[in-house]
């Protein structure tokens, strides 16, 4: 007799091991990445290092001490592993994250030097004798001793206040370390040696968590390519150029600089006498995409590749091992690939097909180690070996898969809204997935929930996502609808950017009509319509409030949601509102009103349940307050939950629980067809 399959609950979510991206051996035989392990009771996660065979097998744990072991990477001689991570080791604790290496046959791990100021990211030279790292900097200080010992200064002051002149100060949920630049520095792994490579030069890298995609190190060792911003003010909407360090003359050379362009992502051709990187057009307009761009050494120019592609390539960019292609992700119609562009022929074509890419990497013969999920399970790592079928090489979440019921998901297509504007012609197409509850009867009445997913320039579909799961969410008895409304990345440019300067028109006649499609089914209970969603999504919940009847809706859930567009100058991506909403607020405040759901708060009349988090710079708290009072003073039924230690996403276990917990209550509270309707709110302090 077959085991009776559990309900996917938020618990299970988070016994979910969460698998980091890998890296390949340099005889392409073993693979090595993190995975992430949550407590509910310890409320806290831990990362170690696991070691693959691509063969296949049980993997091995490689490191147990540490609490967050992450980025790992193979030196080229494969004698060695290096990662980041804070531990303690010989009796002193680690302040910032330090570099260690680890022999891949196991033995304990040693931390290589000690860098103050912290390691964010790195990548090792083709010698293996020394890694390049990115680390924060005061830039008017010069040697390593200089540096430590400002940093000992900072750690003990007593001041909490933060003084800046910088328009770039503050980050999705931290503030930019205030007087410090993010500079490349190399580490020596025999002596622990720091050197500055940007020490007294005018160069930096983004301020804006800065990562081992902005710079590579050329095949021979001998030069850096990386991006940074000319400009000499850093803004959030700076466009970056490509220039070369020559170690040995510390000779800094621009390869690709032209202030029309935003470039980034540079990747040596393996002869080192090319450099691809992405190359957006910022000048034409700030949401043109990033495409793939070739800079020749020798050469009178850099010149763009993928100009009539219409697909936007994301990084990393790694060259195939003859030189022939470039390997890259870029999503199509809510999925994400992994493609190869060939250089002679002047095309890209898929190499492994999604769900959803998340990390690869390359080893010799073009062996491919894959990281991917989709919409049926988390990401698992997934072997590409020439001439053999691919193999799965991870097994970590397959027991708890095989004892849950996720239910069944289809894509469908909808027409939608129009964004010529002709109203005598059909819609555009408009992709919805459709998630269904586990034992799905078509004979039965099901509610009906929309996740509207943020952005708004993202195209999510057949993805696994912690934070809003259309599994979980359709386990608890609805029919979920993910809709890639006007505005989505993954259709093209044309319908990316068709939403600029009208934000909220478009989006909402998509989702309408998925709704009218779904009430044409036969499973729909018209009288149980839910709609969530958050930032963007959220965006849209409280413009749906403003413009729709009570009759239509019965009820919403607003996380970290846009509310009014004047207020929100106060958010980390403020360099961006004019060029989304057409205007700045003080020039055209009606302009930017009539995109603000704040302007048509009179229509509102739907009950609300608000989700905001105290940390998030992204969206501040204040417009899920803003939001929050209007109800109420309105008389409007709603609910806040407000986090004072999350930033724009839930990540403590414990708080997504209860995150879920309200998010479902609230639903039951409002449902008529649900047990314990108008009670189920929790009425806690």
């Amino acid at each position: 007799m077959a085991a009776r399959r559990s309900t996917f609950t938020v618990d299970e979510l988070w016994r979910f091991e969460r698998i980091g991206a890998p890296s390949l051996s340099p005889d392409g035989a073993q693979a090595v990445a993190s995975v992430t392990r949550y407590s509910m009771d310890d409320n806290k996660g831990t990362s170690q290092l696991l070691l693959l065979s691509m063969l296949g097998g049980e993997a091995r744990t490689l490191t147990t001490c540490g609490d967050k072991d992450g980025q790992p990477r193979w030196s080229p001689a494969g004698n060695l592993i290096g990662f980041v991570a804070r531990r303690e080791q010989e009796g002193a604790k680690d302040e910032t994250p330090q570099f260690y290496v680890i022999a891949p046959d196991g033995g304990e791990a040693r931390r290589v030097g000690r860098v103050p100021t912290g390691i964010e990211a790195f990548k090792w030279f083709p010698d293996g004798r020394r890694i390049a790292f990115v680390t924060w900097v005061w830039p008017d200080l010069k040697g390593a001793a200089a540096q430590a010992r400002r940093h000992k200064a900072w750690t003990e002051r007593k001041e909490t206040g933060y003084a800046t002149s910088e328009s770039l100060y503050r980050h999705w949920d931290h503030q930019v370390p205030m007087g410090r630049v993010p500079h490349l520095c190399t580490l020596d792994v025999a002596s622990g040696r720091v050197r500055d490579l940007f020490e007294g030069s005018r160069h930096e890298l983004t301020r804006r968590d800065p990562d081992a995609t902005q710079f590579d190190i050329s095949p021979d060792g001998r030069r850096i390519a990386f991006a940074y911003d000319p400009a000499d003010e850093k803004r959030g909407d700076g466009r970056f150029a490509i220039a070369e360090l020559d170690l040995r003359s510390n000779r800094f050379t621009p390869v690709a600089i032209d202030g029309d362009w935003s470039m980034g992502s540079p990747s040596y051709h393996p002869d080192g006498d090319a450099i691809a990187f992405t190359a957006s057009h910022q000048a034409r307009k700030h949401t043109m995409p990033g495409q793939l761009a070739l800079w020749r050494r020798g050469g009178k120019r850099w010149q763009v590749l993928s100009a009539t592609w219409d697909r936007e390539p994301h990084a990393p960019l790694l060259w195939t091992e003859d030189g022939g292609g470039l390997l890259f992700g870029a999503e199509e119609h809510g999925r994400t690939h992994l493609w190869r562009w060939d250089l002679e022929a002047g095309r890209a074509e898929v190499v492994v097909r999604g769900g959803w890419l998340n990390a690869f990497d390359r080893g010799p013969g073009n062996s491919l180690v894959v990281l991917a999920d989709s919409v049926e399970h988390p990401a698992r790592l997934t072997a590409w070996l020439p001439g053999q079928a691919p193999r799965r090489i991870d097994k970590l979440n397959d027991s708890l898969l095989d004892r849950m019921e996720l239910g069944r998901t289809e894509e469908v297509w909808v027409a939608g809204a129009r964004a010529d504007g002709q109203a005598d012609a059909p819609g555009d197409p408009v992709q919805v997935w459709v998630h269904y509850p586990p034992g799905f009867d078509r004979k039965k009445k099901y509610p009906v929930l929309h996740s509207i997913h943020g952005g708004p320039h993202t195209g999510p579909g057949d993805n696994w996502h912690y934070r809003w799961n259309a599994k979980l969410f359709a386990s608890q008895g609805y029919v979920v609808l993910c809709v890639n409304y006007h505005g989505s990345s993954g259709f093209g440019y044309a319908f990316l950017d068709s939403i600029t300067h009208r934000w909220g028109e478009l989006e909402l006649r998509d989702i309408e009509a998925a709704t009218d499609w779904a009430l044409a089914q036969p499973w729909a209970d018209a009288r149980r319509l839910f709609a969530s969603g958050g930032s963007y999504g959220g965006y849209m919940v409280a413009w749906m409030n403003g413009h729709l009847g009570a009759e239509r809706y019965r009820a919403y859930v607003c996380h970290a949601g846009c509310y009014d567009w004047t207020a929100m100058f106060s958010d980390d991506a403020y360099h961006w509102h004019a060029k989304e909403l057409g205007a700045w607020y003080w020039d055209d405040p009606q302009q930017v009103d009539a995109q603000s759901p704040r302007h048509y708060a009179g229509g509102m009349s739907t009950p609300t349940l608000v989700i905001h988090g105290a940390l998030d710079y992204r969206v501040p708290d204040q417009q899920g307050l803003a939001y929050y009072n209007t109800l109420k003073a309105r008389g409007i039924d709603a609910r806040l939950l407000w986090f004072p230690d999350e930033n724009h996403w839930i990540l403590k276990p414990r708080n997504s629980r209860l995150w879920h917990g309200e998010f479902f209550d609230w639903l039951r509270a409002h449902d008529p067809g649900a047990r314990g309707a108008r009670k189920a709110v929790r009425r806690g302090g």
